[in-house]
Parts: C-alpha cells; sequence; structure tokens
C-alpha cells in the first residue's frame, strides 16, 4: 500500500476533521502517502484531490466541520459518475480509500469496490448516530451536548416565564439524539420515532404536573418522529399552556467537537489506515465497549440500530 485517498461525504460531523488528521499522519507513519478528496464523491468524479502531508492537517484537531468539505452525489449512484471517479483512481495511483462519513456514504464505497475492487474502510461519521456496529458515531456527543446547552438556557426561560417549551431536534429516522440529551437534560417528555406519540398522553401528563405545582415543561422531539410546530399547536389547543417550540437545526452540528468525538475520531483514522495497510477491506471500525472493532461493511449496511429501550424507560421514570 503506497497511497491511499480519504474523502469526507454527506452530512458533516464534529470530530470529521480529527479522524482526517488521524488517517492523514498515520498513514505517512507508515510511508504511505495519501490524496485527500475535496467535496466528498462529488470531487472523487471531478478530480479535486491533492496530495496531503503534515502541515495539511495542523492545527484542525479543534475545529468543527470538515476541512475537505463534503456534500451529497447523485451523480456517484449512477454508474456513469462511478466509471469517472474509477479514472481519477488510475490518474492518482490510488490503492485504498478510507470514506468518512454515514450509510449513504458508506453504500457508495461499497458499490464502488464491487465494479472496481479498490479496497475501502469506512468510518462512521455522523450526529444521528443511527449506524450499528459502534455504540458512538463521530459527532453524536458533540451533538447531544449541543442540545443540552440549548436545554439548559431555554429552562431559564420556561421557568421564568412559566411555560411550556417543544425543542425539536435532528437525527432522521433515529431517536438518539433526542434520547440522550432528553435525560441529560432532564426533559419531562421525549419524543423519538422509534415509538409512536401520543399527543393524549403528553397532554394528560403535562395537566398532571400542573396540578401538582409544576409550572413549566420541557419536551424533546426528534425531527423524524413529528412537527415540533404543530405537536406545539396541538398542546396548546388542548391545555391552553402558553407553549413555545424552538428548532435547534443545524446548529447542532456546528461548534467544536467535544474530547470525546476527538479522541473517537482519532482511534477509528488511525485504525481505518491500519486496515488498509493489512490488506482489509470493505469494513466499518467502530467502537464498542471501549474497544476498537472492525465489522464486515455489508452486515453494517443490512442492520439497524435499535434504540436503547433501558434508557428510555429511565428518562421516563425520572421525568415525573
Amino acid at each position: 500500500m503506497q497511497r491511499i485517498g480519504v474523502l469526507t461525504s454527506g452530512g458533516d460531523s464534529p470530530g470529521m476533521n480529527a479522524a482526517i488528521r488521524a488517517v492523514v499522519r498515520k498513514a505517512i507513519y507508515h510511508g504511505v502517502e495519501v490524496i485527500g478528496i475535496k467535496h466528498g464523491y462529488t470531487g472523487f468524479i471531478e478530480a479535486e484531490m491533492a496530495p496531503m502531508n503534515l502541515g495539511s492537517v495542523a492545527d484542525i484537531i479543534h475545529r468543527g466541520g470538515t476541512i475537505l468539505q463534503t456534500a451529497r452525489s447523485e451523480e456517484f449512484k449512477a454508474p456513469q459518475g462511478r466509471a469517472r471517479a474509477s479514472q481519477n483512481v488510475k490518474r492518482f495511483r490510488l490503492q485504498g480509500l478510507v470514506i468518512i462519513g454515514g450509510d449513504g456514504s458508506f453504500r457508495g464505497g461499497l458499490q464502488f469496490y464491487r465494479e472496481y475492487k479498490i479496497p475501502v474502510v469506512c468510518v462512521p461519521g455522523t450526529i444521528d448516530n443511527d449506524i450499528p456496529g459502534t455504540d458512538c458515531s463521530i459527532g453524536f456527543d458533540t451533538a447531544v451536548n449541543n442540545v443540552v446547552d440549548a436545554i439548559n438556557k431555554i429552562r431559564d426561560t420556561a421557568t421564568s416565564h412559566e411555560r411550556t417549551f417543544i425543542i425539536e431536534v435532528m437525527g432522521r429516522e433515529s431517536g438518539y439524539i433526542a434520547l440522550a440529551a432528553g435525560l441529560a437534560g432532564g426533559a419531562e417528555t421525549i419524543v423519538i420515532p422509534e415509538l409512536s406519540a401520543n399527543v393524549e398522553e403528553i397532554c394528560d401528563k403535562l395537566c398532571r404536573g400542573y396540578k401538582r405545582g409544576k409550572l413549566h415543561s420541557i419536551i424533546i422531539v426528534a425531527e423524524g418522529a413529528a412537527s415540533g410546530l404543530e405537536m406545539g399547536r396541538q398542546i396548546k389547543e388542548k391545555t391552553g399552556f402558553d407553549t413555545k417550540v424552538t428548532i435547534l437545526g443545524h446548529l447542532q452540528r456546528g461548534g467544536t467537537p467535544t474530547a470525546y468525538d476527538r479522541i473517537l475520531a482519532s482511534r477509528l483514522g488511525a485504525e481505518a489506515v491500519e486496515l488498509l495497510i493489512s490488506g482489509e477491506t470493505c469494513k466499518m471500525v467502530g467502537m464498542v465497549s471501549g474497544k476498537i472493532v472492525a465489522e464486515n461493511l455489508e452486515e453494517i449496511l443490512s442492520g439497524k440500530k435499535e434504540i436503547d429501550m433501558d434508557i428510555y424507560n429511565l428518562a421516563a421514570i425520572l421525568s415525573i
């Protein structure tokens, strides 16, 4: 293995830069050259590619986002797009790829390997934390901390004005951000896509709390479960409580990555290089119970990460 490429694809997540840094420096440590591919698969097709060195990744471990930039590429999903990318594999003499991203990015890498046989190792980078085979994906911890910080600030206003606040968080079809942030932030109700939401039950809980003297509440809603605005409208109609809605949006994806995300990204990025050098392909590196693991990419993509019901039930008990 003499030269590898690295790209970030899909939505950005805090810690991606730490992973890029680890890939570049671990590869150089082993005498392997690294080509940085900008704008994800779009840049792979358009040959937006350049050599990286130790200086390329200096002073980036603390920065959010990704210095390689990222994008979603419809063209790479078509055989013609992947054929153009394969020409750049030859042009830049790549012998392996490290792909940092989520489910869609991994599927693209697996398909590319099947057609062109260039070894790929994937690193999970998504705030949604919806990828099986790892306890946490890069960016999840930072996103949860961003949400908890917002909950803390909103709770001050909720207390002062005796209001019910609904906070809508990201996560597509995954409730991991909502669940973790809701538990850490002491939310009274957590609504996630994995479990059906019952507005009547939510309203009943709010009313019971009001009767015993509770004058404010925080409800966390995952975007894949319900519209925060619509839920706020229904709660206000059914209870008469002053109900406000905050949609955090992409605020959750930005900012300085936490120490946990930096360490996780560094370990996973370095291990991805080790796997390529040792001849492995179609693997995803992850962390399970504090240990680095390498899982078969096909198995990862055919599986589904289930929500931890123990955490959900605990959050419900503690919010009584």
